[in-house]
């Protein structure tokens, strides 16, 4: 027997309530609003309740992904979290998930790789389901950055926001499904991104808090070019693996780092006739959650139609890049 294709059955996800302008944030970092909206494009974002962790987000997201359909948390096999904002550094994070949601069947782990994570977590959950006909993964994408940011770097402080998105993954019927992917890994350009203190060579200490070691930090023009050099390369890749050509991409779903960065990869990558789909203006950049977000709010816009080929794009810490196109067939 031929084997059904892999592809998502639905989606979901949990934005916090608080709403956090750029008149907020330009008065803690010290800049004009005007200067933030023209450098990021980016309106507002949302930020975690003092009470809440990275885990709650991803319960919530997950719990929606199930609801929409129509499973069981018990009836999940493989339950992966991608963040890099975990609870704690042990257990994972997808553990704590999966106690919330009783999810208590599933194999649980957690990823990271940064911005780049729900991709790279998507192409996982298929090998995992090929092992195992008939299962299905739960993939989130989850991080809460407004913990782990300098309020006196400018750089990163008016971009990054917190988030939860999820996508249930499991055997679909023709012709719809994953159809590639496509990933890579850059540990020469490490520095690029990165929080240096809190792991096993820089352990938390007094000094190291006093530093400022435990922030998030971005070389954020070279992060651009390393995206604008690296990710239409990988996406000739795919396409050539795969037989696609450019005009067959109807949606272009990346991370949303930067607005005038995304209108910059959009020109560069030749993706200028599919539909890119952005919801940086009202959420910011919330980490590994942004792809799995912005999914969920097209398909649930009703963007996203059966049949459509769909480009799903990430780029974070590492250096990371990931792309992979889905047949959208989720119609619940």
């Amino acid at each position: 027997m031929a084997e059904r294709p892999i592809g998502i059955l639905s989606t979901g996800s949990y934005l916090p309530k608080e709403e956090v302008t750029n008149a907020e944030i330009a008065a803690r970092v010290g800049v004009p609003t005007e200067w933030i909206e023209e450098r990021t494009r980016i309106l507002e974002r949302r930020y975690a309740a003092p009470d809440e962790a990275t885990s709650d987000l991803g319960i919530r997201a997950a719990e929606r992904a199930l609801e929409a359909a129509g499973l069981e948390a018990d009836e999940v096999d493989y339950l992966i979290v991608s963040t890099s904002t975990p609870d704690s550094p042990q257990p994972p994070t997808a553990f704590h998930v999966q106690r919330g949601l009783g999810a208590h069947a599933a194999v649980c782990f957690d990823i990271n790789v940064v911005c780049s994570g729900f991709v790279y977590a998507l192409a996982i959950a298929r090998s995992l389901i090929r092992e195992r006909p008939g299962g299905r993964a739960l993939v989130v994408g989850a991080d809460i950055y407004s913990r782990i940011l300098d309020f006196t770097d400018r750089r990163t402080a008016v971009l990054m926001a917190d988030g939860a998105g999820a996508a249930v993954v499991g055997e679909v019927d023709e012709p719809y499904g994953f159809t590639g992917f496509e990933l890579a890994s850059r540990g020469d350009a490490h520095q690029l991104i990165r929080v240096e203190a809190g792991g096993s060579r820089l352990p938390a200490s007094e000094r190291t808090v006093q530093n400022g070691d435990h922030y998030f930090r971005m070389e954020g023009r070279a992060v651009r070019d390393f995206v604008l050099d690296n990710f239409p390369p990988l996406l000739d890749a795919l396409c050539a693996r795969t037989g696609t050509s450019r005009e067959d991409i109807a949606h272009f779903v990346p991370h949303q780092p930067n607005g005038v960065m995304l209108a910059q990869l959009v020109e560069r990558a030749g993706l200028t006739s599919a539909h890119t789909h952005r919801t940086l203006e009202r959420y910011g950049n919330a980490g590994n959650a942004a792809v799995a977000i912005t999914l969920d709010e097209a398909h649930r816009q009703g963007h996203l139609h059966p049949g459509d080929l769909v480009l799903l794009g990430g780029f974070g810490g590492g250096m990371s890049i990931g792309a992979g196109l889905i047949r959208w067939g989720v119609t619940a």
